[in-house]
């Protein structure tokens, strides 16, 4: 999950959206986007598909499996 971390703090700055804001936009906790960026906890099925569609990339590719 370490690249999960990476690409999701590298979406998340290419929008220029701070982690809150993040949570706000797409309805999941502030505290959650926390630790996935500190590679503290690993995200569920469907936290993984809501930041894929709002950053509009595929799931493996958030995933970090396809470049």
């Amino acid at each position: 999950m370490e690249k999960f971390a990476e690409r999701l703090k590298e979406l998340r700055n290419e929008k220029e959206l701070s982690q809150a804001q993040l949570a706000k936009a797409t309805g999941l906790s502030h505290t959650a986007i926390v630790y996935w960026e500190n590679k503290q906890r690993v995200p569920n099925a469907n936290a993984i598909i809501i930041l894929a569609a709002f950053f509009n990339v595929t799931t493996d590719y958030l995933l970090g499996v396809e470049a």
